[in-house]
């Protein structure tokens, strides 16, 4: 019992450094674009996050992703719209001008995907720089991945990442690991970080 209570009280100390180690930010200044990763159900928190750094003047172009997922019903559309589709009206909703939203051609089913795909874009454009917005607990691997994609593909693209703020339903640091939800956004992170570490 006391081995078991020790157990616990190390783990409450140390579950919130867990957390912390997955977010990370590397702002850029003046980027050629800000490119918001798809993320099905967190299209929202990414989208407030994409449509923050527009309004700062961080770019003048917002590229968004398809992942072909669709979320649940929507009263207003009457029918499961695609989280790309979402994307693009909350980033609307938030006036960001139509104009200013891309949205890059192909689907993409993972952050790899998403790395090729805007890295060959950027190095097509000219782009210089590219600034990522993604979720809290996905922004050091992101980050990783896009880094990584670059010097694969001996582009001169420079990258920088910005998290998008926490919802209200995103895990928090100290209680992550009391919920299914916790569970799968932070252990599961690390569960893909591996992955990639080991075959990306």
């Amino acid at each position: 019992m006391i081995v078991a209570a020790g157990l616990l009280a190390v783990w409450i100390a140390v579950a919130p450094s867990l957390a912390d180690w997955l977010i990370i930010e590397k702002p850029i200044v003046n980027a050629d674009a800000i490119l918001i990763l798809s993320g099905a159900a967190d299209y929202s928190q990414r989208a407030r996050g994409g449509a923050d750094v527009f309004h700062k003047g961080a770019s003048s172009k917002i590229l968004i992703t398809d992942d072909a997922q669709r979320g649940g019903w929507d009263d207003t559309e009457k029918g499961n719209p695609f989280f790309v589709d979402r994307m693009q009206r909350a980033l609307e909703d938030q006036e960001v001008p139509a104009g200013a939203i891309e949205r890059l051609p192909g689907i993409v089913s993972s952050t790899g995907d998403e790395a090729d795909l805007a890295v060959r874009t950027a190095t097509e454009r000219g782009y210089d720089t590219l600034l990522v917005v993604t979720s809290d607990y996905h922004s050091r691997r992101a980050l990783w991945v896009f880094e990584q994609t670059i010097q694969r593909s001996n582009s001169g693209l420079s990258v920088g990442l910005m998290r998008a703020p926490s919802g209200e339903k995103y895990p928090d640091r100290y209680t992550w690991w009391l919920t299914p939800r916790g569970w799968r956004t932070v252990g599961g992170e690390y569960l893909k970080f591996a992955y990639y570490w080991l075959f990306y």
